[in-house]
């Protein structure tokens, strides 16, 4: 019965609006606007075909690739910078103000670095989904309970054994809030990427419909690319559960106090 109840809120808001776009486009056509069952008969006949290969699954890719390489070096980064006073007070003014400069603006300089190539899409990626994990994992690193750090200096757990059994567990929490900001801005330029300079991809082909004003097959594209962002944000709460179980579990036994 609990899962039935959290299966009708989930696609209850999704079967509202698709009700709401129906009764929007049925009266008066609009040209721009494509009716949910143009749109459902144009799918299957734009993405479950070649573009599947050419286009579909190279953006994923390149999408996980930058995902994969933004967490590793905001994490290795994070530790570092939080359990140093001295690289923190050295490193803050040029983490902000790297920060504050838009991922986009630097496609073009990315370009003449590292050319034109799937190592430059992936490169974007990474280039804004670091700053979140990154900051998160300072911040992380830095609100550990210091009573928590005495009774590791007093066991004498030092090193790599520290890191792994004490700073990473408690800095978790916020390490996870940082990986699931970088989720949806890494999806937002992996399209962004895949629009300079580029043949394949879910942005190239997107931009490529709305130039020969193909409109289903554009929405189509838009379709496909929060069905991703729904698929990331799936696999990412079930590893999230797997992983903070123990977080969940505090939080569940001091709820209940």
């Amino acid at each position: 019965m609990k899962i039935l109840k959290a299966f009708l809120y989930g696609i209850g808001l999704p079967v509202l609006l698709i009700a709401l776009w129906w009764a929007a486009t049925s009266g008066a056509p609009n040209f721009f606007v494509p009716t949910p069952g143009a749109l459902v008969e144009k799918f299957p006949a734009t993405w479950f075909g070649d573009r599947l290969l050419t286009d579909v699954l190279p953006s994923i890719l390149r999408l996980l690739a930058g995902l994969a390489v933004a967490i590793v070096l905001g994490i290795v980064l994070g530790l570092l910078v939080g359990l140093s006073p001295v690289l923190r007070a050295l490193t803050e003014p040029v983490f902000e103000f790297f920060r504050a400069i838009p991922p986009p603006v630097l496609v073009p300089v990315l370009m003449l670095i590292v050319g034109i190539n799937d190592s430059m899409k992936v490169a974007v990626i990474v280039s804004g989904c670091v700053w979140p994990v990154l900051l998160n994992t300072i911040e992380g690193v830095r609100a550990i309970d210091p009573v928590q750090n005495e009774t590791t200096r007093s066991y004498g757990i030092t090193g790599f054994s520290r890191v792994r059994y004490q700073i990473l567990p408690s800095a978790a929490p916020q390490i996870f809030a940082g990986v699931r900001q970088s989720l949806s801005i890494g999806l937002i330029l992996m399209v962004i990427s895949e629009m300079f300079a580029s043949s394949s991809g879910l942005g190239f082909t997107i931009v490529q419909f709305q130039r020969s004003f193909a409109i289903p097959e554009m929405w189509s594209g838009i379709v496909v690319l929060g069905l991703i962002g729904v698929a990331m944000s799936l696999i990412f709460q079930w590893i999230q559960r797997i992983v903070l179980r123990w977080y969940n579990g505090l939080k569940e036994v001091e709820n209940a106090a």
